[in-house]
């Protein structure tokens, strides 16, 4: 016979076994399934996490912030330099060549969770009249931009989900004064999302400070060579120590602590799950052996070969963990893509409320890690099963 045919016959008689062994199958496919669900489901966190920060921002727009600096809360402009940033010929100008550049203040407000009383501190960006054509993504989904001069905020949308207080209409306590929240915005689900914005000039003389702590501009030229032409004008003048990045380059080096930290967690805990599944998946293929040694010992008498038992027993042991890698891939869909979270970012320390995310390459590393474990745990039951004596596996049957 074949060694094809062999292994099809051989694999044919353990699948229709195993509804006789459905306990111990189960085992590995919850196992497996378990493995795969916590797997995907806490990278969806990071993966969400990171999306949200790396997307926010555009290649032609650029974040300017003091030199050492390495995110907007322990960085600072003076008003003088904002002011001379804002005229340099690398800021692009609206029609009617006023800047489109925007000074800012980041600080930083507690505010509870919705049916929690814990604060939180939540970004609190005061900003130029310029941002709302600089950031042109921005869209008001309720209520109206706050007024100049006056203690009015407008808040992101995933911010006004997340706390307390927020919803068009409220008023809200910072620093011994009250705000009235007139609108809520989104900006394409991007970091924005989970800010407070305000007039500058009002946030600035409401937290006591003098100065701002950024700059965001529109390149005139969004090229490489744009962009390095606005840095070297920058470093060649003295009055400056300013380093320039691009919006979405600022806003990945912000996500990759965080991204790095959940992504190690989820892969050591993973580890330590695969690993009891493994030892359920040897078990449930040890009792399958022994269960069928008497009919594996026949065929080996009438002459089958014994790498078509090792390669059918490798099959058993793939479905099955292919069976769970979809069930866990499928509970991780189900539960998580889409379920919003906010967490602490350790770079700027404020709430980031973001989306969990279940990507394709997420579930097909699950699939791919579920694989592993099944030809972990098949592999030395199927070499046992080869190895196994004809003679001792007939007497003992």
């Amino acid at each position: 016979m074949a060694w094809t045919s062999q292994v099809v016959a051989v694999t044919a008689l353990n699948l229709r076994t195993v509804p006789q062994r459905v306990g111990p199958s189960l085992v590995v496919v919850i196992g497996i399934a378990g493995v795969v669900g916590v797997l995907v489901s806490v990278l969806a966190m990071s993966e969400g996490f990171r999306h949200t920060l790396a997307s926010t921002g555009r290649p032609d727009r650029v974040v300017l912030l003091r030199q050492g600096s390495d995110s907007e809360l322990s960085s600072s402009v003076t008003r003088d330099q904002a002011t001379l940033l804002a005229t340099l010929p690398g800021i692009a100008r609206d029609d009617t060549g006023r800047p489109l550049a925007t000074a800012e203040l980041m600080v930083m407000v507690d505010l509870p969770r919705r049916g929690e009383t814990d604060p939180n501190n939540v970004p609190f960006r005061g900003v130029q009249p310029a941002a709302f054509a600089v950031r042109e993504e921005l869209a008001l989904v309720e209520g109206r931009r706050f007024a100049r001069g006056v203690r009015e905020v407008i808040v992101g949308r995933k911010a006004a989900r997340q706390f307390a207080g927020l919803d068009v209409g409220s008023r809200i306590a910072f620093r011994d004064s009250d705000w009235t929240v007139v609108g809520i915005f989104a900006t394409g689900g991007d970091v924005h999302e989970s800010e407070i914005w305000a007039d500058a000039e009002v946030a600035m003389s409401a937290f006591r400070r003098t100065g701002f702590q950024s700059m965001t501009a529109a390149l005139a030229d969004a090229s490489d060579a744009g962009l390095a032409g606005l840095r070297g004008a920058i470093d060649r003048d003295p009055r400056f120590s300013i380093t320039v990045l691009r919006e979405p380059e600022y806003y990945a080096r912000q996500a990759k602590v965080l991204a790095g930290l959940i992504d190690v967690l989820g892969y050591t805990v993973s580890v330590f799950m695969a690993i009891g599944a493994t030892f359920g998946a040897l078990n449930c293929m040890y009792s399958a052996i022994a269960s069928r040694q008497t009919e594996i010992a026949t065929l080996r008498a009438i002459g089958f070969g014994g790498a078509p038992v090792v390669v059918s027993v490798m099959i058993e042991a793939l479905l099955l963990a292919l069976l769970g890698g979809v069930v866990g891939g499928a509970l991780g869909y189900v539960y998580c893509d889409g379920a919003s979270l906010s967490t602490l970012n350790f770079s700027t320390f404020s709430q980031v409320a973001f989306d969990f995310r279940v990507t394709p390459a997420l579930l097909a590393q699950g699939l791919g890690w579920a694989l592993l474990i099944g030809a972990a745990g098949g592999l030395m039951p199927a070499v046992r099963a080869a190895r196994l004596p004809v003679t001792v596996a007939l007497r003992a049957g």
